[in-house]
């Protein structure tokens, strides 16, 4: 098998419109206004791009856009980002969910890639008429994947029976766009042994909640060995210096206060099923913030798990990156309070900063496989 190198991806999440910034997280998601500011949002899709960001992530949720618009239009407006957006295999069919995704990819020139969400909590699940269990939305992920992979690859007619999930004769006419693949991206979201072993059968990529390198590694490793990459989710706070981002830090827990303690006691209480939220939690109470010097949870009781934050200098935070570069994660996810001014600083000077020091320190890799 012939080596090769694999380049550092980083993405960034999209932040919610109608909601400042700095207290992102600590505010009742049903306050939140989807679309009260689109312009912004374009924007900053436009200036990520224009960084040198891979990849954007377009969440999902009841107080959110619907994502699958939003790539379609936000591609429309940029020419080389794309757009990672994210699904919920309960909510619906897999036959209309790769006609949908093959035709932003006819728009976009195969800019879009799939971020598949099977929990995160049974609560809001409900809204959309999805009453399983933990366990039952992966099965059902699994059947649902089965399923598009199988029309990816034009198996027609697509014949399947499963549990929670069934078609028969399937075809979907509109074939995906891409320069270089006959499917989008795809990454599995999960700290379950369950998210794992699903993410191996059928994603690129595993994504999980940020942990410590050493504590991560083991946990990551069968993903590793089955050829997959594996990226984490964390929040980014960063500034020139040490002591200008722990300040930051620390301001910005100081400013979410109790109301953002009170939110997130409610949204913890909606998604106690999942894996990951739960330990980042726990995590959050039983031990020092500081995980490692550079791994902070201090945001964790105001904002939620996702908050779990890099925080440092520029070069601390560099460093941080290539700590986790060494035990295999090769894909950033970040959202940061203070968005913007944190993607400035990433994409002006962090970024430029890990692609001289990537073709210094090469990651060299015996091969690497394509998913399902």
């Amino acid at each position: 098998m012939s080596a090769t190198t694999r380049r550092m991806r980083f993405h960034w999440s999209l932040p919610s419109t109608g909601v400042a910034d700095a207290r992102k997280g600590s505010h009742p998601r049903a306050e939140i206004d989807p679309v009260g500011d689109l312009d912004r949002q374009r924007e900053f899709c436009q200036h990520a791009e224009e960084l040198g960001i891979d990849a954007l992530l377009l969440p999902i949720g009841f107080q959110r856009a619907d994502p699958t618009v939003l790539a379609t239009a936000y591609g429309l407006a940029t020419s080389r980002i794309k757009f990672m957006t994210a699904s919920r295999p309960a909510v619906i069919s897999p036959t209309h969910f790769v006609q949908q995704v093959n035709t932003v990819s006819a728009f976009t020139n195969g800019r879009v890639e799939i971020n598949v969400v099977s929990g995160q909590g049974s609560q809001e699940l409900r809204y959309y008429g999805d009453f399983s269990t933990h366990d039952e939305r992966y099965q059902r992920t699994d059947e649902f994947w089965t399923i598009c992979h199988a029309l990816w690859r034009r198996e027609f007619p697509v014949n399947y029976q499963g549990k929670f999930i069934s078609v028969e004769g399937a075809r979907v006419n509109q074939r995906y766009v891409g320069p270089d693949s006959h499917r989008p991206y795809v990454y599995i979201g999960g700290s379950s042994d369950t998210a794992r072993e699903l993410a191996i059968k059928h994603a690129d990529c595993l994504l999980r909640l940020a942990e410590p390198p050493d504590e991560l590694a083991p946990k990551i490793e069968p993903a590793l060995a089955a050829g997959i990459e594996v990226g984490i989710i964390v929040n980014q706070i960063s500034a020139p210096t040490h002591d200008e981002a722990v300040a930051l830090a620390q301001w910005l827990a100081d400013n979410a206060g109790e109301r953002g303690k009170a939110t997130q006691a409610e949204w913890r209480a909606a998604t106690a099923d999942s894996v990951g939220f739960s330990s980042i939690y726990r995590m959050a109470e039983d031990r020092a913030h500081w995980l490692t010097p550079y791994l902070w949870t201090g945001l964790v009781p105001y904002m939620g798990p996702p908050s779990i934050s890099l925080v440092g200098s520029v070069e601390e935070i560099e460093e941080a990156i290539f700590e986790y570069r060494r035990i295999g994660v090769t894909q950033f996810l970040f959202q940061a309070r203070q968005d913007s001014s944190t993607l400035d600083l990433f994409g002006s000077t962090i970024l430029p900063r890990i692609r001289r020091r990537e073709e210094r320190e090469p990651l060299v890799l015996a091969g690497a496989s394509e998913g399902s």
